[in-house]
């Protein structure tokens, strides 16, 4: 049973909003039949965030009667997307049966385009990676893009193919904004963001017009993928920070990703913060910097070159050369600084439950920066706003992609009350879960 059959138009979403038409839930467009399909993801959403629950569990979480429950998750399980994993005894009356999600039911691809480097990831229901791909280039030629893109993609279809019960859900790509842009600070040709400019990342890559694509900033997508599958869950209201080439951000509130009107909440790049201390960073006449020219892997680059020590890649740190000690300690204190005064210009603004910093460091050195950025957090003594609590986010280098990955996932499965709406504000989700 194909999972999008040929009555379903394809989705091709930009910023999480519809970038061409999709199928409405219903032929007829009730309410009930909306208030049902809402229902069925409302539960299986709570299967996901509960790793396993009984009916019973699910009843009570969902606010729903036991036999609506019920009703629900034997759709679900007749249709694949559930299974039952044992029961649990211990407890009066007869054993409750546990139901978990199916992983093999489907399968996600997610896509970073970076700006030295192309991730690809396959994960499963429960966000296991069962496939990975990745390609690095000097600079994001969009030609190179697309050639590497689509045979990262060729191999991970080709590996899914090979199973017969798995289907996939879609494609989520994670690309920075502004992607051509800063030439100057990376050494990129001239011409490369007019290049950028032109291209539709929803319809850049070589896929089956049947399958929905779904584009998202990286750093957006690298807050979903802790949000859905890390620390994150944890959370209803935190931004996550990712230090990559540039840093950038990701803000989830009420366990919601926000990007704003135009897709950019969150873009921390531009945040001024003071001046920097490292002698290889130009302009030391200005009173202040933007984030990026402090915060960034790059600038760690350029400060490590200036002392003779030199790398291409941060994996290149690992192990770490007694020459590039010093340098390195210089930028981690350097950058701890300007995030500590971001976190309290952040928090001054967003009451925010935690900061998750992440970045593509090595683990030992990224978790290096972040007990100084605790600790430039705790020295600088901010009155007036409630500290968050500032933890590393789990998946490093792989956030982007694994986020990206989650987004055909999320939009398929996790409820949504925009499906209980009529008329012009519906949003086509597809038809009930128990028909795909």
């Amino acid at each position: 049973m194909a999972l999008y059959a040929d009555s379903r138009a394809a989705c091709r979403v930009r910023n999480g909003r519809e970038h061409a038409g999709s199928a409405n839930l219903s032929g007829k467009g009730s309410n009930s039949v909306k208030l049902r399909h809402y229902n069925e993801r409302f539960v299986l959403d709570a299967i996901r965030r509960l790793r396993e629950a009984s009916k019973s569990e699910l009843a009570r979480a969902a606010s729903l009667t036991p036999a609506a429950v019920a009703a629900i998750v034997d759709r679900l399980e007749a249709a694949g997307f559930v299974k039952q994993v044992g029961k649990r005894f211990g407890q009066r009356g007869t054993p409750s049966i546990l139901y978990r999600l199916n992983p093999k039911r489907l399968n996600s691809i997610g896509i970073k385009i970076g700006r030295r480097a192309l991730q690809a990831v396959m994960i499963d229901l429960e966000g296991e990676v069962q496939g990975w791909e990745e390609h690095e280039y000097d600079f994001p030629d969009p030609t190179v893009v697309l050639k590497v893109g689509n045979a990262a993609l060729a191999t991970l279809m080709h590996q899914a193919d090979r199973s017969m019960e798995t289907e996939i859900a879609g494609l989520g790509i994670g690309a920075p904004y502004f992607l051509g842009g800063w030439s100057e600070e990376l050494g990129f040709p001239g011409d490369l963001d007019t290049r950028w400019t032109r291209v539709d990342l929803a319809a850049f890559f070589e896929v089956d017009k049947k399958l929905p694509v779904f584009v998202e900033n990286d750093a957006s997508a690298a807050a979903l993928a802790e949000l859905n599958l890390g620390v994150g869950s944890g959370f209803k209201d935190f931004m996550h920070i990712s230090i990559d080439t540039f840093v950038g951000g990701g803000l989830v509130q009420n366990g919601q990703l926000h990007t704003g009107a135009h897709g950019n909440s969150a873009a921390l790049g531009p945040l001024p913060v003071s001046a920097s201390n490292l002698n290889s960073v130009a302009g030391q006449h200005t009173r202040f910097r933007s984030l990026l020219h402090r915060a960034s892997i790059y600038v760690l680059v350029n400060h490590l070159r200036a002392h003779g020590v030199e790398i291409n890649r941060v994996r290149e740190l690992e192990p770490l050369a007694s020459l590039a000690r010093e340098p390195l300690v210089e930028w981690m204190d350097d950058c701890a600084g300007a995030l500590a005064e971001a976190i309290i210009a952040i928090t001054s603004i967003i009451d925010l439950e935690a900061i998750i910093l992440d970045s593509i460091l090595p683990r030992t050195i990224h978790l290096d920066l972040l007990s100084r950025v605790q600790r430039e957090f705790t020295r600088a003594g901010a009155v007036g706003i409630v500290p968050p609590e500032i933890i590393s986010g789990q998946f490093g280098a792989t956030a982007s992609p694994v986020g990206a990955a989650t987004l055909p996932i999320s939009a398929l499965i996790a409820p949504d009350s925009d499906t209980l709406m009529l008329g012009k504000h519906k949003r086509g989700l597809g038809n009930s879960l128990s028909v795909l």
